[in-house]
């Protein structure tokens, strides 16, 4: 794995998150968990690097997501895609994700990540709010939320980039 600052990621960060899906993964080495996402995003706020990520309250990532201070994305290839629907219809409540899919978890940073990642970035979260109805403009997005079950959108500073040597992101003035 290389490590980068994020101005050296060069890729389609759009469909890596739409289509190839990717792992939020909070915790600890005791006790973590993962779940796939296909929303998100990547920008500048408040002069910092950041990402953003949305979890529902009842995911069980979410009681990690707010117990710890640290949160990691990791994206794949294809040939993950399996491991990664698998880890998005069953909950870690039930079932050690990782040991079903094969995915070996790392814990030598402040968020566990895996080791199949093509791509992980460490985040330290900055803040947190709860999406409201009445917030919605556009009514069509309704249907995403016909429960309820309003997603709280976290915003993290990005700490740490691994790229993997061989992967499709190109690394642009990366040592």
């Amino acid at each position: 794995m290389q490590i980068l600052s994020p101005f050296e990621l060069e890729g389609n960060i759009m469909r890596s998150l739409g289509t190839d899906w990717m792992l939020i993964t909070a915790g600890t080495e005791e006790k973590f968990n993962t779940m796939t996402a296909s929303w998100g995003g990547m920008g500048i706020l408040w002069n910092k690097s950041v990402v953003f990520a949305f979890v529902r309250p009842q995911r069980y990532t979410y009681e990690f997501m707010e117990n710890n201070d640290y949160f990691s994305l990791s994206f794949y290839d294809k040939s993950w895609a399996r491991a990664l629907k698998f880890c998005g219809t069953n909950s870690g409540r039930d079932v050690n994700k990782a040991k079903v899919t094969g995915l070996t978890p790392i814990f030598d940073e402040k968020a566990p990540y895996f080791e199949q990642a093509n791509l992980t970035v460490i985040c330290r979260k900055l803040y947190a709010q709860d999406m409201e109805p009445g917030s919605i403009i556009d009514p069509d997005l309704n249907q995403y939320y016909r429960g309820n079950d309003f997603h709280r959108v976290y915003v993290g500073e990005m700490t740490r980039v691994l790229v993997k040597d061989e992967h499709q992101w190109a690394v642009t003035g990366a040592q």
